[in-house]
């Protein structure tokens, strides 16, 4: 295995001489290894991190509504308040709606 190339450069935090993986480029920091842990950036694991939270593993049970449908009429339960106002649809007519916007962009 080849032997990673280094170079030398001035630490942008603590101004002492390093060396690192990379070529620097003028205008853009670079830092010795102790100064890079000490503001290593927190690492990201995808999805949206909401009150330290990632909602999408969250599992508990979501708080439900009871709303009148205003496609068909009937009874429904939303995860959502209703918006006075606003319609509500019960899943299928929301499915309905939603498949024919679909098609309806196609054209």
């Amino acid at each position: 295995m080849e032997e990673r190339k280094m170079y030398k450069a001035i630490c942008s935090d603590c101004g002492k001489e390093c060396e690192v993986p990379f070529k620097p480029t003028p205008g853009k920091p670079v830092r010795c290894q102790d100064c890079f842990r000490k503001n290593r950036p927190q690492r990201s694991f995808g999805g949206n991190r909401r009150f330290g939270r990632d909602r999408r593993f969250d599992r508990r049970p979501r708080e439900m509504h009871k709303a009148i449908c205003a496609e068909c009429g009937k009874e429904c339960e939303v995860p959502f308040k209703p918006t006075e106002g606003k319609p509500v649809y019960c899943k299928e007519c929301f499915a309905k709606r939603k498949e024919s916007q679909n098609n309806s962009e196609e054209f």
